[in-house]
């Protein structure tokens, strides 16, 4: 182990070309790391472009802390497309990246997908933690990793799982287990704009008249968006019958598909503008059908303040779950644009019900700020330098 301040080496899989959830969990990360007595550095795929630095700058981070691994090149993967990259060139990179690094421990994001991170995996010689982010119900790839990688996986001292969803995942394809720990993000990134006050009184949240809003990837089916896009007439006819007229929806993410003109797309937007989005959004829609592992959006959502209206997937459950019965948003049946439709309408229908459980939600997110997930992560790394395997991943 280094004398002084640890090294401590974040490798993500997913390209930081775009923004995504694990992205954005490891720069947080490495920000509290930096924080708080640590030297971290990131590896993953992507240009060290502007929107790199300005993710790292967010997360008060120099921009040599991100060293780029090569290109991307878009893989299917859980359901979606995932940009990583794997190869000789990369794995000369990662050799390099280790080699000058002289880490102390190696956090490594799902090591089991062919990319930088499952190099590292091969390639380091230091303690190694791992977080495994996949919900996947079914999986004949993972069942055929979990075999192939056993002397591979029997590396990783510590596993972690960012919901017990993904610790599901990890028991059943790769016959171990890995402790519950989960994803952070900066509260106070969301809440910045909470003192504003509306417009005039009676006022919703976006103007004068009400705005729903979905976040995610426009052309990958299991985010959704075709079960809102199947819900607008009814969810329009609805507000119309309440006497609350026309409403907003805002569409954000990429991809490849066209929208009705009745909804306005405003693309891949950067954190910042996510947060003033989710600040002015009187529903916030996730109507994601399938293999969710946490559901990060929905914490930011929590924390503006934004009512929210989420298909019942079981990570979205847990997140939502206060107490044994109480939720902090309406949930509907996956893939079912009837009932959420009716969700919709019933959370327009009662604002000061649902302005109370939007208070709750927010209150109940600050459990994931980085002020309280990070130290967990810190004794975790503390135990794994120690010596200690808190499960072991080996059998």
């Amino acid at each position: 182990m280094s004398h002084g301040t640890p090294r401590i080496g974040l490798v993500c899989p997913y390209s930081f070309d775009q923004p995504g959830g694990v992205q954005n969990h490891v720069v947080g990360l490495a920000g509290f790391l930096a924080r708080n007595g640590y030297r971290p550095s990131i590896l993953g795929p992507g240009r060290p472009d502007a929107l790199i630095a300005s993710s790292l700058a967010e997360a008060g981070l120099p921009p040599e802390t991100f060293t780029s691994a090569g290109p991307a090149v878009p893989v299917p993967y859980n359901g979606s497309v995932a940009r990583v990259n794997f190869g000789p060139f990369s794995a000369a990179r990662v050799r390099g990246w280790l080699r000058d690094g002289r880490f102390d421990l190696l956090h490594l994001h799902e090591p089991i997908t062919p990319s930088v991170s499952m190099l590292a995996l091969w390639a380091g010689s230091v303690p190694v933690v791992a977080t495994f982010h996949t919900a996947t119900p079914r999986s004949r790839s993972m069942r055929i990793a979990g075999g192939l990688l056993r002397g591979s996986i029997g590396k990783i001292n510590t596993g972690i799982a960012v919901s017990e969803s993904a610790r599901e995942v990890v028991v059943r394809y790769l016959g171990r287990d890995a402790v519950v720990v989960p994803n952070g993000f900066s509260h106070a990134e969301f809440t910045a704009d909470l003192g504003r006050t509306p417009t005039r009184t009676g006022a919703w949240r976006g103007g004068d008249r009400p705005r729903l809003a979905f976040l995610g990837r426009l052309d990958e089916p299991r985010k959704g968006l075709d079960v809102l896009l199947a819900a607008l007439p009814k969810i329009r006819s609805g507000a119309r019958e309440l006497g609350i007229g026309e409403l907003e929806v805002v569409i954000a993410g990429q991809g490849d598909r066209g929208l009705p003109r009745d909804c306005r797309g405003v693309g891949m937007i950067s954190n910042a503008e996510r947060a003033r989005l989710l600040g002015t959004t009187d529903v916030f829609v996730a109507p994601h059908r399938a293999r969710e592992s946490f559901g990060i959006v929905l914490l930011e959502a929590m924390a503006s303040g934004a009512p929210i209206v989420a298909s019942d997937l079981p990570a979205f459950v847990d997140l939502l779950r206060d107490g044994d019965s109480d939720q902090l948003g309406a949930l509907f049946p996956a893939g079912d644009p009837e009932r959420l439709a009716a969700a919709v309408i019933a959370t327009l229908a009662d604002r000061s019900a649902v302005r109370q459980r939007a208070g709750r939600a927010r209150a109940a997110s600050r459990g994931y700020d980085w002020a309280m997930v990070g130290p967990r992560l810190a004794d975790i790394y503390q135990s794994t330098l120690a010596g200690e395997r808190i499960p072991s991943l080996t059998g």
